[in-house]
């Protein structure tokens, strides 16, 4: 039995709706690939890591692609797993994301979703819409699971939705901005103070 059992019992036990997109289901070769290139991550970053960096839900362009939270395609590394056929090359958020963490002291935060299946409008997977309340209530145990098999110190929510889907999960979690839409700067500033 490993620290991260829990975690993907967790993981799999997080009901989908005819709206979202179960990413890291086993029994599928895209599922596997994803699933592979996440645990490839934890057992990467994970060891030693304090703070969990946590944001609302997988988008389309990026973490749907690779399995790895904040990460697209363009910024994979050669130790993962390249799906056949992206929907989308890169991602604005992953590669501001992964920059800010360029400069990070100490170990490199866990990033992750508070719920982890990606939410999209109904009839068009190329999209993505907030998650629903009872989703973050059903995702929250994912993320109770990995601060318990981290043993993180601190959880830091990407953007307000977020923050407030973890404070609804009795999660309680600073806040930074959300890197999309014009809010790179603060984001990267609001990162760089944390990794003090």
């Amino acid at each position: 039995m490993t620290p991260l059992d829990a975690f993907w019992a967790a993981l799999d036990a997080v009901p989908v709706a005819d709206d979202a997109e179960a990413l890291y289901d086993p029994s599928t070769a895209e599922g596997s690939l994803l699933r592979t290139n996440l645990a490839r991550y934890l057992d990467a970053v994970g060891p030693g890591a304090d703070t969990l960096l946590v944001a609302e839900a997988p988008g389309w362009r990026g973490m749907t692609n690779t399995g790895v939270p904040f990460t697209s395609v363009r910024e994979l590394g050669p130790e993962y797993l390249v799906p056949p056929a992206p929907t989308a090359p890169w991602e604005a958020s992953s590669r501001i994301v992964h920059a800010a963490l360029a400069t990070w002291s100490g170990p490199l935060p866990v990033a992750w979703a508070i719920f982890p299946h990606h939410p999209f409008v109904a009839g068009d997977r190329l999209t993505n819409r907030t998650p629903r309340p009872s989703e973050v209530r059903d995702g929250a145990p994912v993320a109770l699971a990995l601060v318990a098999a981290l043993g993180v110190s601190r959880v830091v929510a990407v953007g307000r939705k977020a923050q407030g889907a973890l404070a609804s999960a009795g999660i309680n979690a600073i806040a930074v901005r959300h890197p999309a839409q014009g809010g790179a700067r603060q984001f990267t500033e609001q990162l760089a103070a944390l990794s003090r």
